[in-house]
């Protein structure tokens, strides 16, 4: 399982350890991922997912899961969310 947002698309970053003698040691920086079950109230069902915390408060910014789903273009969502999208907007339409 890739260490990957399905939100935000952050992934693990690389860097160097520096030490007083100015020796550098490689190291990464890993992104703060949770995995969470996001309601969505259109659907009427939670989705699983690996979000960071800076993911989470994306999706609380922009009004749940259903609004970040629907305000963002299809190219710059991950596959599994383009398919929730999908759903997400055939759900809409019957109502």
């Amino acid at each position: 399982m890739s260490r990957v947002c399905e939100v935000t698309g952050k992934k693990n970053q690389f860097g160097h350890n520096v030490s007083h003698a100015n020796n550098r040691t490689k190291r990464i920086f890993r992104p703060n991922l949770q995995s969470v079950k996001i309601f969505s109230e259109t659907l009427g069902r939670a989705v699983s997912m690996r979000v960071t915390a800076a993911g989470l408060r994306t999706l609380e910014h922009k009004g749940g899961l259903d609004a970040f789903l629907l305000d963002t273009k299809s190219e710059d969502l991950k596959p599994s969310l383009r398919k929730i999208k999908k759903q997400v907007k055939a759900a809409k339409k019957t109502d």
